[in-house]
């Protein structure tokens, strides 16, 4: 009976330091979200990004920073988005309940996360992965934190995903040294992609394609992204 009352307590404790981990993460995300209002003014992706526990999306080692506005590196030469960049990509594509997206990058599956709260239940976010244990970890992720709307694919995303095209939204969170053609395809007429393209130098583009196919490019800003690799990206890191 003492042993039991003895592990008894000590799981109590260690549930109120849970607890204790969460309420703390809370208020620092409601800081962080906060503080976004200067880049972004879509108060539904607002909302989205206080809705996700981005701690959960980082290595443990990085938990202390989640609610830092910066990248973090999640290991294999990646890193997970700095939460302004998150909010403004999902400002720009103008996500909306129903929506199937492609995402290009899955990372940790923050993205893809705060991309699901935006497209609700009746949308779909595909996300592809070329790490494996990127991927893993991305799948763990979600699955931990609830989301069951978004599919990780280990893929070598430079072609896109043909399987579930065309897709009414692409987010591509690597750098191209151009535009693929293929993504292009994969858009639905009236879609919108949001791409880094460049090297050293990147630039955020906004892609519409309208109801005939014409295809509409707007700069968003400069950008630093690791590069995509693969047949239509980067030979090489």
């Amino acid at each position: 009976m003492v042993l039991v009352n003895a592990v008894s307590e000590k799981d109590l404790g260690e549930d109120k330091r849970k607890r204790e981990k969460e309420k703390e993460c809370e208020k620092l995300r409601k800081l962080l979200v906060e503080g976004l209002e200067g880049f972004v003014i879509d108060e539904k992706v607002l909302q989205a990004m206080l809705r996700v526990p981005r701690h959960r999306f980082v290595p443990e080692y990085e938990q202390r920073a989640a609610y830092v506005d910066m990248p973090l590196e999640i290991g294999h030469g990646q890193t997970i988005s700095a939460p302004h960049m998150v909010a403004m990509m999902c400002e720009i594509l103008e996500l909306a309940e129903g929506h199937k997206v492609l995402e290009i990058g899955a990372g940790s599956g923050y993205n893809a996360a705060v991309m699901s709260e935006l497209v609700g239940k009746t949308g779909h976010i595909y996300t592809v992965e070329r790490v494996e244990p990127l991927a893993n970890f991305a799948k763990k992720n979600l699955k931990e934190a609830g989301y069951k709307n978004v599919t990780v694919l280990l893929e070598n995303g430079s072609m896109g995903y043909p399987g579930y095209a065309p897709y009414d939204r692409i987010a591509v969170t690597c750098a191209a040294p151009n535009i693929p053609e293929t993504l292009l395809e994969q858009l639905k007429p009236g879609g919108i992609m949001v791409i880094p393209v460049g090297s050293y130098s990147q630039e955020l583009i906004r892609v519409k394609k309208d109801s005939t196919g014409k295809i509409y490019r707007k700069k968003k800003g400069d950008v630093i992204f690791v590069p995509m690799i693969g047949k239509h990206g980067f030979r090489r890191i």
